[in-house]
């Protein structure tokens, strides 16, 4: 019997790549965030009720925090939670799924691209390690789902230019994306355009099918339009948008009063254009420097482990041989993987927050796995020529340097990672929501601090509330801030913020008020309360620094 090697391989590949998601999977990351919890208890409410949170029967965008969610990721949760239940486990093996599943598509579209699974192989390996698509697979994050969906819908439009009957299939996956998170929305159809354009002779030649494939994924989009329109589809962008007329206008005038120039120069160069066009530049390039890269990656302590670069950096000499060869070679997809790259990089550019920004930017990973396992198969073709002691002492030191490197990652991932950053994944809502659950009974009233963000939802999730008692509830009070919606009471609960700068924040005395002369439970942060009252239990971030205190007032006492 013949035992096809590669077939192996790529099976060791793809168990590697289930396993570094799998393993720990709700310990690493610490905790849900208030995302995943969201994500979670609105496809629980669908499940059960056909309705999201707000009663909306099954919305194509939920209203969530006053974001608006887009639906791939919510519905795409609800196998896992009907199997396993509202936890953390089923929340989060969805994205250990699609993420193992994207590392396999892009073995696929790396071999139709090149013909050869060596590239294919090694590109599926680095996809399947990488600290990039490990952590965005690990926790529920919309924009790796979307991933699979362009992976899988570039690797069946590539297919197309053999069989032009792909270009249409393409579509679905590519729809799919658009309905999965926000950055595609822009990104998709970018990358359809520029294929078009790039390879507009075989499209030509096929015209049929190639006019067939975008009107059927104009077709499919239709149903976004009307939210388009009603402002539900921009809700996320207007909070994060560099055009974002709260925050652009006094941006403008502050530089303006701060400049000793003439008027007239001022005026020429604090504009809203110079302001967006150097803003879209700077958070556009902030993207390709070494330190994002290969050094330090992305601040944003949720999407990164922090401490490395997105790549590692020894597949930097990789990735310029790739080019090289690409460009050397005139490979006819060599303008695919530039487009596909460079315009991952547009959506997130006219954005605010956390740049450079590995979350909105994880389109691009997949282009840096194929042009380095590009690099990787043609040096050593090249090298294999000159076959020497010193040519195996440099394939050695490769190996050896990728391998320190990769055992530093997984100890800062599963090791480090967690006792470090638990509060940025607010890590102590589970345990006092666990005791809100043991002693709920004993209380007239919880009140529950939103210094962490969002109580009302990790309450929701980890009591398993019933949907339809909360869409229902008559005491539910809900109110609007900076385009964010807050919950501020429901059933026996009551979500204010404790001493904070917020324009709604509420002071200890307030509080108490609302107290009364009922038995109360109090979760919140040590120093809103501490000496306020009996302690009943505390709960401290891994790192051993405090996070609540739960503590109880009875009464008028």
């Amino acid at each position: 019997m013949n035992i096809d090697k590669k077939k192996i391989l790529l099976a060791v590949i793809v168990a590697i790549a289930f396993f570094l998601r799998f393993y720990r999977l709700t310990e690493v990351p610490p905790s849900l965030n208030w995302d995943e919890v969201s994500i979670g208890y609105n496809a629980y409410s669908i499940m059960e009720t056909g309705k999201d949170e707000w009663g909306e029967t099954m919305p194509l965008h939920f209203q969530s925090y006053g974001e608006y969610k887009l639906p791939g990721q919510i519905y795409a949760s609800i196998p896992a939670i009907a199997v396993f239940g509202l936890n953390p486990f089923a929340v989060r093996i969805t994205p250990v799924i699609y993420g193992t599943l994207t590392v396999l598509f892009l073995y696929f579209l790396t071999k139709e691209l090149f013909n050869k699974r060596s590239i294919a192989l090694v590109s599926a390996f680095l996809l399947a390690v990488s600290p990039w698509h490990v952590q965005l697979t690990r926790a529920s994050f919309e924009s790796s789902f979307a991933l699979m969906w362009v992976v899988l819908g570039i690797w069946l439009l590539v297919k197309g230019f053999k069989n032009s009957k792909w270009w249409i299939a393409s579509m679905i996956p590519f729809a799919l994306a658009v309905y999965t998170y926000n950055s595609a929305r822009a990104f998709v159809p970018m990358l359809i355009a520029a294929l078009y354009v790039l390879y507009r002779k075989d499209f030509l030649k096929y015209k049929k099918h190639a006019l067939i494939s975008l009107v059927f994924f104009t077709l499919l989009l239709l149903p976004l339009i009307p939210s388009m329109f009603s402002g539900q589809g921009g809700a996320r962008f207007k909070l994060v948008s560099i055009v974002n007329e709260a925050g652009l206008v006094p941006r403008i005038e502050e530089r303006r009063n701060a400049s000793t120039l003439p008027d007239p120069i001022i005026r020429l160069i604090y504009n809203r254009p110079v302001y967006i066009s150097y803003y879209f530049a700077d958070n556009y390039l902030a993207h390709f420097t070494p330190d994002f890269l290969f050094i330090s990656g992305a601040g944003h302590k949720q999407h990164h482990v922090q401490g490395i670069g997105q790549l590692y950096w020894i597949q930097a000499p990789f990735l310029l041989y790739g080019l090289y060869f690409l460009t050397k070679r005139k490979e006819k997809y060599l303008g695919l993987l530039l487009a596909w790259m460079l315009l991952a990089y547009i959506p997130v550019a006219f954005t605010l927050d956390s740049i450079p920004h590995a979350l909105r930017t994880l389109n691009a990973v997949p282009v840096y796995q194929i042009i380095t396992a590009y690099g990787v198969y043609y040096l050593y073709k090249l090298l294999r020529k000159k076959e020497n002691l010193y040519l195996i002492l440099f394939w050695l030191i490769v190996i050896g340097v990728f391998g320190y490197q990769f055992v530093n990652y997984l100890d800062n991932l599963y090791n480090r990672y967690p006792y470090l950053y638990s509060r940025e994944w607010q890590y102590g809502n589970k345990e006092a929501v666990e005791y809100i659950k043991e002693h709920y009974d004993d209380y007239d009233l919880i009140v529950y601090s939103r210094e962490y963000g969002e109580p009302h939802m990790f309450t929701l999730f980890y009591l398993g509330y019933d949907p339809e008692k909360y869409q229902n509830d008559v005491g539910l009070d809900r109110y609007k801030i900076y385009d964010w919606v807050r919950v501020k009471k429901f059933d026996k609960f009551y979500f204010p913020d404790i001493g904070t700068d917020d324009r709604e924040s509420t002071t200890y005395d307030e509080v108490m008020e609302e107290v009364g002369d009922k038995k109360t439970l109090i979760i919140a942060e040590p120093k809103e309360v501490e000496g306020k009252g009996k302690v009943v239990k505390k709960i401290d971030f891994l790192d051993d620094k405090e996070a609540f205190l739960i503590y109880e007032v009875n009464g008028n006492e």
